[in-house]
């Protein structure tokens, strides 16, 4: 099975794949202009690694938890993707992931650490269901 996994925020939204279930890849990350236009770049993402699982980060913990998993399930709901769609606890990726890039890249608004937050939302996953 074809895995994705991305990471909504409000100016970059990470994304990953996994092709075989084993091995996750952080790709380039998708520059948020507007919701409308990150929508077609996410749909046009998932279309073109003809991904069958999408697996969503979405906060659970911390004090703004209500407000972003609202906006994230709004985001959600502009994909026209029609595969299976999964919500995975991001809480700690972002950090998690400049932890493990410090010194290995510099703290750039590049979008690589959105990316790799989604490589660890979507190895959190497939540890829960492999």
């Amino acid at each position: 099975m074809k895995y994705a996994a991305i990471d909504v925020g409000l100016k970059r939204i990470g994304v990953a794949v996994s092709l075989d279930g084993s091995v996750i890849f952080p790709k380039e990350a998708i520059l948020r202009k507007n919701r409308n236009q990150a929508a077609r770049d996410v749909d046009a993402f998932l279309l073109e690694w003809e991904i069958e699982k999408l697996v969503v980060g979405i906060p659970e913990g911390g004090s703004s938890q209500d407000e972003m998993t609202r906006r994230i399930k709004h985001f959600v709901g502009l994909l026209s993707y029609d595969g299976d769609i999964v919500y995975q606890d991001e809480y700690g990726s972002s950090q998690e992931a400049k932890e493990l890039m410090q010194g290995k890249i510099r703290q750039k608004r590049d979008g690589k650490i959105d990316s790799i937050a989604a490589q660890i939302i979507l190895q959190r996953y497939l540890d829960n269901v492999l």
